[in-house]
Protein backbone atom coordinates (compact mmCIF):
# COMPACT_ATOMS: atom_id res chain seq x y z
CA UNK A 1 0.00 0.00 0.00
CA UNK A 2 1.34 3.44 -0.91
CA UNK A 3 1.91 6.11 1.72
CA UNK A 4 -1.00 8.16 0.35
CA UNK A 5 -3.34 5.14 0.42
CA UNK A 6 -2.23 4.31 3.96
CA UNK A 7 -2.91 7.87 5.11
CA UNK A 8 -6.35 7.85 3.46
CA UNK A 9 -7.19 4.56 5.18
CA UNK A 10 -6.22 5.86 8.62
CA UNK A 11 -8.27 9.00 7.99
CA UNK A 12 -11.24 6.81 7.10
CA UNK A 13 -10.84 4.77 10.30
CA UNK A 14 -10.78 7.96 12.36
CA UNK A 15 -13.80 9.35 10.51
CA UNK A 16 -15.86 6.20 11.05
CA UNK A 17 -14.87 5.90 14.72
CA UNK A 18 -15.85 9.53 15.28
CA UNK A 19 -19.46 8.36 15.16
CA UNK A 20 -20.82 7.19 18.54
CA UNK A 21 -22.35 4.18 16.78
CA UNK A 22 -18.98 2.90 15.57
CA UNK A 23 -16.57 4.42 18.12
CA UNK A 24 -15.98 1.07 19.81
CA UNK A 25 -15.67 -1.06 16.66
CA UNK A 26 -12.42 -3.00 16.38
CA UNK A 27 -10.15 -0.81 14.19
CA UNK A 28 -8.82 -3.84 12.31
CA UNK A 29 -12.28 -4.57 10.93
CA UNK A 30 -12.80 -0.96 9.86
CA UNK A 31 -9.44 -1.07 8.06
CA UNK A 32 -10.36 -4.31 6.31
CA UNK A 33 -13.63 -2.89 5.01
CA UNK A 34 -12.27 0.60 4.41
CA UNK A 35 -9.34 -0.53 2.31
CA UNK A 36 -11.66 -2.36 -0.06
CA UNK A 37 -14.11 0.54 -0.26
CA UNK A 38 -11.40 3.14 -0.90
CA UNK A 39 -10.23 1.06 -3.85
CA UNK A 40 -13.75 0.65 -5.23
CA UNK A 41 -15.26 4.13 -4.70
CA UNK A 42 -14.69 7.37 -6.56
CA UNK A 43 -14.34 9.63 -3.52
CA UNK A 44 -13.29 9.44 0.11
CA UNK A 45 -16.83 10.33 1.25
CA UNK A 46 -18.33 7.53 -0.82
CA UNK A 47 -15.83 5.06 0.68
CA UNK A 48 -16.57 6.31 4.19
CA UNK A 49 -20.33 5.92 3.72
CA UNK A 50 -19.94 2.49 2.15
CA UNK A 51 -17.81 1.40 5.10
CA UNK A 52 -20.48 2.59 7.53
CA UNK A 53 -23.12 0.71 5.54
CA UNK A 54 -21.12 -2.51 5.74
CA UNK A 55 -20.59 -2.09 9.48
CA UNK A 56 -24.32 -1.58 9.92
CA UNK A 57 -25.02 -4.82 8.05
CA UNK A 58 -22.44 -6.72 10.08
CA UNK A 59 -23.44 -5.52 13.54
CA UNK A 60 -25.03 -2.10 13.80
CA UNK A 61 -28.48 -3.39 12.86
CA UNK A 62 -28.42 -5.89 15.73
CA UNK A 63 -27.95 -3.41 18.57
CA UNK A 64 -30.90 -1.07 18.66
CA UNK A 65 -30.64 2.22 20.55
CA UNK A 66 -28.02 3.19 23.11
CA UNK A 67 -25.87 0.46 24.64
CA UNK A 68 -26.43 0.91 28.36
CA UNK A 69 -23.66 -1.29 29.67
CA UNK A 70 -23.27 0.40 33.06
CA UNK A 71 -27.03 0.22 33.67
CA UNK A 72 -27.16 -3.43 32.60
CA UNK A 73 -24.28 -4.31 34.89
CA UNK A 74 -26.04 -2.64 37.83
CA UNK A 75 -29.19 -4.65 37.04
CA UNK A 76 -27.22 -7.89 36.89
CA UNK A 77 -25.31 -7.11 40.09
CA UNK A 78 -28.49 -6.40 42.03
CA UNK A 79 -30.13 -9.55 40.67
CA UNK A 80 -27.10 -11.68 41.52
CA UNK A 81 -27.52 -10.74 45.18
CA UNK A 82 -31.15 -11.92 45.05
CA UNK A 83 -30.37 -15.42 43.82
CA UNK A 84 -30.16 -17.63 40.76
CA UNK A 85 -33.67 -17.07 39.42
CA UNK A 86 -33.42 -13.30 39.68
CA UNK A 87 -30.05 -13.44 37.93
CA UNK A 88 -31.48 -15.50 35.07
CA UNK A 89 -34.34 -13.01 34.74
CA UNK A 90 -31.83 -10.14 34.57
CA UNK A 91 -29.84 -11.97 31.90
CA UNK A 92 -33.04 -12.33 29.85
CA UNK A 93 -33.74 -8.61 30.26
CA UNK A 94 -30.30 -7.65 28.95
CA UNK A 95 -30.29 -10.17 26.09
CA UNK A 96 -33.54 -8.63 24.88
CA UNK A 97 -31.54 -5.58 23.79
CA UNK A 98 -29.68 -7.44 21.02
CA UNK A 99 -31.67 -8.61 17.99
CA UNK A 100 -29.87 -11.93 17.63
CA UNK A 101 -30.23 -13.03 21.24
CA UNK A 102 -33.75 -11.57 21.44
CA UNK A 103 -34.83 -13.93 18.65
CA UNK A 104 -33.46 -16.86 20.67
CA UNK A 105 -35.22 -16.04 23.95
CA UNK A 106 -38.49 -17.89 23.13
CA UNK A 107 -36.53 -21.10 22.51
CA UNK A 108 -33.74 -20.59 25.03
CA UNK A 109 -34.92 -23.24 27.49
CA UNK A 110 -34.87 -25.91 24.76
CA UNK A 111 -32.04 -24.61 22.62
CA UNK A 112 -28.98 -25.49 24.69
CA UNK A 113 -30.61 -28.48 26.42
CA UNK A 114 -31.31 -30.05 23.02
CA UNK A 115 -27.90 -29.30 21.54
CA UNK A 116 -25.82 -30.29 24.56
CA UNK A 117 -27.73 -33.56 24.97
CA UNK A 118 -25.88 -34.80 21.88
CA UNK A 119 -22.43 -33.73 23.10
CA UNK A 120 -19.85 -35.13 25.51
CA UNK A 121 -18.95 -32.93 28.52
CA UNK A 122 -17.88 -29.51 27.20
CA UNK A 123 -14.98 -27.94 29.08
CA UNK A 124 -14.09 -25.10 26.72
CA UNK A 125 -16.23 -22.85 24.56
CA UNK A 126 -15.40 -20.20 21.97
CA UNK A 127 -18.29 -17.84 21.17
CA UNK A 128 -17.53 -16.17 17.81
CA UNK A 129 -19.00 -12.72 17.08
CA UNK A 130 -20.90 -13.35 20.29
CA UNK A 131 -23.04 -10.27 20.83
CA UNK A 132 -24.82 -10.76 24.15
CA UNK A 133 -25.02 -14.54 23.85
CA UNK A 134 -22.58 -15.18 26.76
CA UNK A 135 -25.40 -14.04 29.06
CA UNK A 136 -27.05 -17.34 28.17
CA UNK A 137 -24.39 -19.12 30.27
CA UNK A 138 -26.95 -20.01 32.99
CA UNK A 139 -28.79 -22.08 30.36
CA UNK A 140 -25.70 -23.94 29.11
CA UNK A 141 -25.02 -27.33 30.74
CA UNK A 142 -21.23 -26.94 30.65
CA UNK A 143 -18.74 -28.87 32.75
CA UNK A 144 -18.17 -27.24 36.14
CA UNK A 145 -14.59 -26.31 35.22
CA UNK A 146 -15.43 -25.01 31.74
CA UNK A 147 -13.70 -21.98 30.25
CA UNK A 148 -15.57 -19.56 28.00
CA UNK A 149 -13.88 -17.31 25.44
CA UNK A 150 -15.94 -14.71 23.60
CA UNK A 151 -15.08 -12.32 20.79
CA UNK A 152 -17.05 -9.52 19.19
CA UNK A 153 -16.26 -6.52 17.03
CA UNK A 154 -17.23 -3.98 19.73
CA UNK A 155 -14.59 -3.15 22.34
CA UNK A 156 -17.13 -1.86 24.86
CA UNK A 157 -19.15 -5.05 24.44
CA UNK A 158 -16.04 -7.07 25.34
CA UNK A 159 -15.47 -4.92 28.44
CA UNK A 160 -19.07 -5.47 29.54
CA UNK A 161 -18.83 -9.22 29.00
CA UNK A 162 -15.65 -9.42 31.07
CA UNK A 163 -17.52 -7.73 33.93
CA UNK A 164 -20.38 -10.19 33.43
CA UNK A 165 -18.06 -13.19 33.60
CA UNK A 166 -16.57 -11.93 36.86
CA UNK A 167 -20.04 -11.35 38.31
CA UNK A 168 -21.27 -14.77 37.19
CA UNK A 169 -18.21 -16.49 38.65
CA UNK A 170 -17.35 -17.94 35.24
CA UNK A 171 -13.90 -18.67 33.86
CA UNK A 172 -14.56 -16.35 30.95
CA UNK A 173 -12.68 -13.84 28.85
CA UNK A 174 -13.91 -11.53 26.09
CA UNK A 175 -11.98 -9.52 23.52
CA UNK A 176 -12.68 -7.41 20.46
CA UNK A 177 -11.34 -8.83 17.19
CA UNK A 178 -11.73 -9.01 13.43
CA UNK A 179 -12.87 -12.62 13.04
CA UNK A 180 -12.37 -12.48 9.26
CA UNK A 181 -8.77 -11.35 9.26
CA UNK A 182 -7.66 -12.79 12.59
CA UNK A 183 -10.02 -15.52 13.81
CA UNK A 184 -9.31 -16.83 17.32
CA UNK A 185 -7.12 -19.90 17.07
CA UNK A 186 -7.18 -21.50 20.53
CA UNK A 187 -8.22 -25.14 20.76
CA UNK A 188 -11.67 -25.63 22.29
CA UNK A 189 -14.23 -28.37 22.63
CA UNK A 190 -17.05 -26.29 21.12
CA UNK A 191 -17.17 -23.19 18.94
CA UNK A 192 -20.47 -21.30 18.79
CA UNK A 193 -20.97 -19.64 15.40
CA UNK A 194 -24.53 -18.48 15.91
CA UNK A 195 -26.10 -16.51 13.06
CA UNK A 196 -22.63 -15.17 12.26
CA UNK A 197 -22.04 -16.29 8.69
CA UNK A 198 -24.72 -14.22 6.86
CA UNK A 199 -23.47 -10.83 8.12
CA UNK A 200 -19.81 -11.78 7.62
CA UNK A 201 -20.55 -12.77 4.04
CA UNK A 202 -21.87 -9.26 3.47
CA UNK A 203 -18.19 -8.25 3.67
CA UNK A 204 -16.63 -11.23 1.93
CA UNK A 205 -18.60 -14.04 0.27
CA UNK A 206 -15.91 -16.56 1.20
CA UNK A 207 -15.67 -15.45 4.83
CA UNK A 208 -18.04 -18.10 6.20
CA UNK A 209 -16.19 -21.21 5.08
CA UNK A 210 -12.82 -19.56 5.71
CA UNK A 211 -13.82 -18.90 9.32
CA UNK A 212 -15.18 -22.40 9.92
CA UNK A 213 -12.01 -23.94 8.53
CA UNK A 214 -9.84 -21.73 10.73
CA UNK A 215 -11.55 -22.50 14.04
CA UNK A 216 -9.69 -25.07 16.15
CA UNK A 217 -12.72 -26.76 17.67
CA UNK A 218 -13.78 -30.38 17.92
CA UNK A 219 -17.42 -29.35 17.51
CA UNK A 220 -18.92 -26.37 15.69
CA UNK A 221 -22.46 -25.19 16.33
CA UNK A 222 -23.37 -23.14 13.25
CA UNK A 223 -26.76 -21.49 13.02
CA UNK A 224 -28.81 -19.32 10.71
CA UNK A 225 -31.96 -17.23 11.25
CA UNK A 226 -35.24 -18.50 9.89
CA UNK A 227 -36.48 -14.98 9.21
CA UNK A 228 -35.03 -11.54 8.58
CA UNK A 229 -34.70 -8.83 11.23
CA UNK A 230 -37.87 -7.36 9.79
CA UNK A 231 -39.75 -10.59 10.42
CA UNK A 232 -39.95 -11.83 6.84
CA UNK A 233 -39.31 -15.49 6.04
CA UNK A 234 -38.45 -15.29 2.34
CA UNK A 235 -37.84 -19.07 2.32
CA UNK A 236 -34.75 -18.41 4.44
CA UNK A 237 -34.63 -21.86 6.01
CA UNK A 238 -34.34 -23.58 2.63
CA UNK A 239 -31.88 -20.98 1.39
CA UNK A 240 -29.52 -21.25 4.34
CA UNK A 241 -29.73 -25.03 4.46
CA UNK A 242 -28.68 -25.24 0.83
CA UNK A 243 -25.96 -22.65 1.42
CA UNK A 244 -24.50 -24.54 4.37
CA UNK A 245 -24.46 -27.86 2.56
CA UNK A 246 -22.73 -26.21 -0.40
CA UNK A 247 -20.03 -24.93 1.95
CA UNK A 248 -19.67 -28.24 3.75
CA UNK A 249 -19.75 -30.60 0.77
CA UNK A 250 -15.96 -30.64 0.37
CA UNK A 251 -15.29 -31.04 4.10
CA UNK A 252 -15.09 -34.30 6.00
CA UNK A 253 -17.62 -33.30 8.61
CA UNK A 254 -20.31 -35.23 10.42
CA UNK A 255 -23.37 -32.99 10.62
CA UNK A 256 -26.49 -33.06 12.77
CA UNK A 257 -29.37 -30.76 11.90
CA UNK A 258 -31.70 -29.06 14.39
CA UNK A 259 -34.62 -26.80 13.52
CA UNK A 260 -36.11 -24.46 16.11
CA UNK A 261 -38.88 -21.95 15.50
CA UNK A 262 -36.44 -19.05 15.06
CA UNK A 263 -33.16 -20.77 14.22
CA UNK A 264 -31.69 -23.44 11.94
CA UNK A 265 -28.68 -25.19 13.49
CA UNK A 266 -25.98 -27.55 12.32
CA UNK A 267 -23.76 -29.35 14.83
CA UNK A 268 -20.51 -30.22 13.06
CA UNK A 269 -18.13 -32.88 14.34
CA UNK A 270 -14.61 -32.74 12.92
Amino acid sequence: MSEAASEALEQLVLAVRASPKYRAVCPALIRRIGQRELAARRTFKEAEQATRNKLHQVAGAYLGGKRRYAEWLETLTAAKAEGAEAFRAACLHVMNHHASTRERLPILDDFYTTIFATLPPIRSVLDVACGLNPLALPWMPLASDATYTACDLFEDMADFLNSFFALAGAQGRAAACDVIGAPPMQAVDLALVLKVLPPLEQIDKTAGLTLLRALNARFLLVSFPTQSLGGRGKQMLAHYEAHFHTMAQAERWTIQRFVFSTELCFLVTR
